[in-house]
């Protein structure tokens, strides 16, 4: 659910920069939001509290951001937090983010392993996504889960390609349930 509130207000913002011509403006002002709300967590504490009214935090997004950022940006924050998506504004943001890197050509791909990649693994998995993808350049994210047991999981964007050792272990177990004995 999430990820759809996050992709409709992201596609709609992006859209509106793509047709004013603004994506450059708005990805700058975007970074520097970002920025704020990481660095002030009290801000988001402020802004997710059920006791403080909605007008209370709609002023307090005028005041932080007004004069600040554009007025379509201030304006499309009021809208979040109008409909009581403020939870969702980081996602919102950084899908907007990677909706402008697609439009450079920029892919971003999230690669999680079993044991952390040496670096020319990591050049190999770059190389790779190049070629299978449309990108001209790919922005990559490294993490480590033991859990995956072996393999890697790379998702960029909405696709997943999953080869880790514990979801092929979960397949076999799912049909093991599944075939009957026969007497």
């Amino acid at each position: 659910m999430a990820k759809l509130i996050s992709k409709t207000y992201g596609e709609a913002i992006f859209e509106l920069a793509v047709s004013e011509n603004r994506v450059e403006a708005l990805t700058e002002e975007v970074q520097a939001v970002l920025k704020v709300l990481e660095e002030n967590p009290e801000f988001s504490d402020i802004m997710k509290h059920p006791k403080i009214m909605k007008e209370e935090k709609l002023q307090v997004i005028e005041t932080v951001f007004k004069g600040r950022v554009s007025d379509e940006l201030t304006g499309f924050m009021r809208l979040i937090v109008e409909k009581g998506r403020y939870a969702q504004m980081q996602e919102i943001m950084q899908y907007f983010l990677d909706e402008g890197k697609k439009l450079k050509g920029i892919g971003v791909a999230y690669v999680t392993s079993a044991l952390p990649l040496r670096e020319e693994q990591k050049k190999q998995v770059e190389a790779r996504l190049l070629e299978t993808t449309s990108f001209k350049e790919m922005e990559m994210h490294y993490q480590v889960d033991e859990a995956l047991i072996g393999g890697m999981v790379i998702r960029i964007g909405d696709r997943v390609a999953d080869s880790s050792i514990r979801t092929k272990l979960n397949h076999l177990e799912q049909q093991l349930l599944k075939i009957q004995l026969q007497n």
